[in-house]
């Protein structure tokens, strides 16, 4: 009501409403101070002004001054109800934001309600949920009175779609799910480290064993695969790979990329948590970016790992040897790599300039160089292989931790021997 008063009013003043219960009527005020000066003319009085109205009135108080209500009409009556609505739904936001924030990442069942556009609005009992396309699987369709099983993915407060927002895409949902079915994950014997989804594509979840006389793989999967059956069927068939989660990044990544076989995997940097992993022709197909073990994987290892194959790895440690040998490197660097500045001084007056033009010159040509003996030329090659070889050591000798395809297997009898 001081919404619409205001509007009929175009006025600044501090106005009040009261409600009258018996007579049901609404009163709206004026509110002005008493003062000796004024300063304010629309929230100050003077003390005569007051005591004309209210002769009790003194200087400091404050005096009500009646509006009249009766020009409130139609339009006035409107906003106020529309004032009324808009708190009405303020509240029950703030009442739903309350009761399911806390509840983010739990599994619920709800039934849905209605179709709109690509999303679906499900009925949580309470209140109504949504769940956005980017939330929905790929493999799943569902009609109007199908009831689901979600986790809530988030609560809004504000903004268009405010309200809750439940997943079927989540990886929560097949944590939930595992939960429910392994009750040594419920009893907290084995532990999930880890999931990864692709929703309607594949899902990796890592477990851990805390009891070494439980198998935490063969829980998960259940007697003839009884327990991980149940999931994939809620899931629509999506699939799932169980993997045992190690502290070593590198087996980790053996087994998360599974089914690819990995030649190598190269810590790049712990820091950054970036990987390297180096795979066989025939293999690469698995991690290509169109390849099921891709998203997943990545996901799973919780690392950002780049896929190569041997070919293009190759070709990558020939391009930075390449580009680390630099054609124009004068002579003079020669002289940190143990070469006299006396015999650089005779190659610059020889016409030799450049490292690479020394290194293509066979012993004789340089014996015809005016002051160059068989002895120099020895301490010239010296020099020359020293400045090569540091480039190969630092493409060598690197962070590289390599894992063998041959190392998983067991080792034939005539390698024991040897």
């Amino acid at each position: 009501m001081l919404v619409a008063a205001r509007k009929q009013f175009r006025t600044n003043e501090d106005l009040v409403a009261e409600v009258d219960d018996k007579a049901n009527v609404i009163h709206i005020y004026a509110v002005k101070k008493v003062v000796d000066t004024v300063e304010d003319p629309l929230n100050q009085l003077t003390l005569e002004e007051a005591q004309a109205i209210d002769r009790s009135a003194e200087v400091g108080s404050e005096v009500r001054i009646a509006k009249a209500t009766e020009s409130l009409g139609r339009i006035s009556a409107q906003t106020a109800k529309q004032v009324i609505l808009q708190k009405v739904r303020e509240a029950e936001r703030e009442t739903i934001f309350t009761e399911y924030n806390d509840r983010v990442g739990e599994l619920v069942n709800c039934m849905v309600k209605r179709i709109e556009g690509q999303d679906l609005v499900c009925d949580l009992g309470k209140t109504e949920a949504r769940i956005p396309k980017k939330e929905q699987s790929k493999l799943e369709n569902f009609s109007v009175g199908e009831r689901v099983r979600c986790v809530i993915k988030s609560v809004e407060k504000t903004g268009k779609n405010a309200g809750v927002v439940v997943s079927r895409a989540a990886p929560d949902l097949v944590v939930r799910l595992f939960e429910q079915e392994v009750p040594e994950i419920y009893d907290n014997t084995v532990v999930i480290k880890g999931c990864a989804r692709e929703a309607g594509e594949r899902t990796k979840i890592a477990v851990l064993s805390r009891d070494r006389d439980v198998d935490c793989v063969g829980a998960c999967v259940g007697m003839k695969g009884m327990r991980v059956q149940s999931i994939i069927r809620e899931l629509r068939g999506e699939k799932i790979d169980i993997i045992e989660f190690s502290d070593d990044p590198v087996v980790f990544a053996t087994h998360a990329l599974s089914p690819a076989k990995i030649s190598r995997v190269s810590v790049v940097s712990s820091a950054d948590r970036h990987m390297e992993v180096i795979v066989d022709d025939t293999q690469y197909r698995w991690l290509s970016e169109e390849g099921p073990e891709c998203p997943a994987g990545s996901q799973a290892l919780g690392m950002e790992d780049r896929h190569q194959s041997e070919e293009e790895k190759r070709q990558e440690v020939e391009s930075q040897m390449a580009a680390l040998v630099v054609p124009g490197a004068p002579v003079s660097v020669l002289i940190e790599h143990g070469l006299l500045e006396k015999i650089v001084e005779k190659l610059l007056e020889g016409g030799i300039t450049t490292v690479e033009k020394l290194g293509n010159m066979t012993p004789e040509e340089l014996e015809e160089i005016p002051g160059i003996g068989p002895k120099m030329v020895e301490k010239i090659q010296d020099a020359v292989v020293s400045y090569y070889g540091q480039y190969e050591e630092s493409v060598d000798v690197s962070t590289e931790r390599r894992v063998s395809t041959a190392g998983n297997r067991r080792q034939r009898p005539e390698n024991r021997k040897k």
